[in-house]
């Protein structure tokens, strides 16, 4: 898939003005629906898995198209109108794929008629070829303390690189002007919380459209602009591809915490946010490649997902290199 210059926003350049965050809360959700051979698109159910409906029980991932359509986010095996077709995953040891009909029955029918959510990610390449993680606030209910792209739920009436915008402008203050990125869409990944069947029943399940936008700015132009809300986010790195290809190297292990490997560096230095400030720390490299656990309490970690698209990214970058 090419990259497209800019966002297909409004002629200005200007970034829609949108409601406050908390305004949004009661605004209804973009749902997943499904469509194979030919079939009427259907709502996805929130027990249903979404990699299973169209790839066989021992397989994890399929080539999809997808895209908005009227107010849903469709995936389908045939291409439509405004579609992209790119890679659909989810993890071996997806609670979802491995949920049994009791297992089902046990969970509360709010959840059950939930359907699933979509939520967008922005994996954010400066022109120096670093790429922009955040952890996530440790008060918030669903994967604190994770490492992961900025990133959220997609709203009523937008576009999926709209909401990434918004989601970047949000969490970090960075306001990306048109002209100044290239994009294009990366990669879909089948996400449940908690992450690992042993740690609990599934309590949310989103498809996460991963976007890939490359910056003009280098990383220190980017960093500049910073402005994070510490109510989402507690640090933010810019990583580079050795760091990052390793953390790739992990993303189907569970198990929590990880020894070093390889010739990477002991520790990686984070900007750490409190009561409005950011300072320098350094962390152990390893904890970037820590995996979920299969049991107890998670650890300072990088998302499963995000390992998935970082991969997804270094295979770019490959391709770019040929």
């Amino acid at each position: 898939m090419p990259f497209l210059r800019g966002a297909r926003r409004m002629a200005t350049g200007l970034a829609p003005r949108l409601p406050s965050r908390a305004s949004r809360e009661g605004l209804p959700r973009v749902r997943v629906y499904l469509s194979k051979e030919k079939s009427r698109p259907q709502r996805a159910t929130f027990p249903q898995s979404i990699a299973g409906h169209f790839c066989a029980a021992e397989e994890d991932s399929w080539m999809v198209n997808c895209g908005l359509d009227q107010h849903r986010f469709l995936i389908s095996d045939r291409e439509f109108p405004g579609s992209n077709r790119v890679l659909l995953q989810r993890p071996s040891f997806c609670p979802i794929k491995h949920l049994s009909e009791a297992q089902v029955a046990c969970l509360p029918l709010e959840t059950r008629e939930r359907g699933v959510d979509v939520g967008v990610a922005i994996l954010l390449q400066s022109a120096n070829q670093k790429v922009l993680l955040t952890r996530r606030s440790k008060h918030l209910n669903i994967f604190p303390n994770i490492w992961v792209p900025p990133g959220g739920h997609i709203e009523p009436d937008e576009q999926l690189l709209d909401a990434g915008l918004r989601e970047l402008r949000e969490e970090t203050g960075l306001c990306l002007q048109d002209r100044e990125f290239s994009w294009r869409m990366l990669a879909l990944w089948e996400s449940v919380f908690p992450p690992v069947l042993s740690r609990g029943l599934p309590e949310r399940h989103h498809v996460v459209v991963y976007l890939l936008v490359l910056s003009h700015q280098s990383h220190q132009q980017l960093q500049a602009g910073f402005k994070a809300d510490e109510a989402e986010v507690s640090a933010y790195t810019w990583l580079e591809a050795q760091v990052l290809a390793s953390i790739a190297a992990t993303r189907e292990e569970v198990g929590g915490t990880r020894k070093m490997v390889g010739d990477l560096p002991p520790a990686v230095s984070i900007m750490e946010l409190q009561h409005g400030s950011a300072k320098t720390v350094a962390i152990p490299t390893t904890t970037f490649l820590n995996s979920a656990p299969a049991r107890g309490e998670d650890v300072e970690r990088v998302s499963t997902g995000t390992k998935f698209a970082l991969q997804r990214w270094l295979d770019t970058l490959a391709e770019q290199a040929q």
